[in-house]
């Protein structure tokens, strides 16, 4: 199984992908940061944010994606770019007809180290040895991506399976934004 992590952010997107089974061990496909310029408008950097992930979504061939479930912060301003980020995120994979996942940080931390209250350092160091890595992703924003994808991929089970059921009803739904936007692109009307 290949599974893209985003840990989702307006000026750094943490994007990660890795591959394998449950109990086996894990591989790095891909690593990255989608960046945006902090002093363009919003609308923008959404856009930005949309085009690297549709891109690496495009090239990688994720199988599921995992992303950073937003939680409630004190910078009401940051959970909002945040909570945006994970939409554009989201909707790039439904529109590809993938399943989704959302973590929480303490899911993804509690999976890679076994404490769900590890700090940055420590989720950095243990995904640099999971995935046997020479040198140590950086910014913490592309450890934390493959630390969603890990924990996405370890989970397995019950969720693998729910996510297969899940699949052909957002397949379905990708299929009719497809056609809705071909249908748009010839001049046709649009339900």
């Amino acid at each position: 199984m290949r599974v893209m992590g985003v840990d989702p952010g307006l000026t750094r997107c943490g994007v990660g992908v890795v591959e394998g089974v449950p109990g086996k061990r894990l591989h790095l496909v891909h690593v990255s940061v989608v960046r945006t310029d902090p002093d363009d408008e919003v609308a923008l950097r959404l856009l930005g944010i949309e085009s690297g992930i549709e891109a690496l979504m495009d090239e990688l061939r994720p199988d599921a994606v995992a992303v950073e479930r937003v939680f409630s912060q004190h910078n009401v301003r940051t959970v909002m770019g945040t909570a945006q980020a994970a939409g554009v995120a989201m909707l790039a994979a439904a529109r590809r007809g993938l399943p989704v996942a959302l973590h929480t940080p303490s899911e993804a931390k509690a999976a890679v180290t076994g404490n769900g209250r590890a700090d940055k350092a420590q989720v950095t160091r243990m995904v640099t040895r999971l995935l046997s890595l020479d040198t140590a992703p950086k910014p913490a924003d592309a450890a934390d991506a493959l630390a969603l994808a890990i924990c996405h991929v370890w989970r397995g089970g019950p969720r693998q399976r729910l996510a297969a059921a899940q699949r052909s009803r957002i397949e379905e739904a990708a299929r009719a934004e497809r056609a809705r936007l071909a249908a748009r692109s010839r001049g046709g009307t649009v339900k």
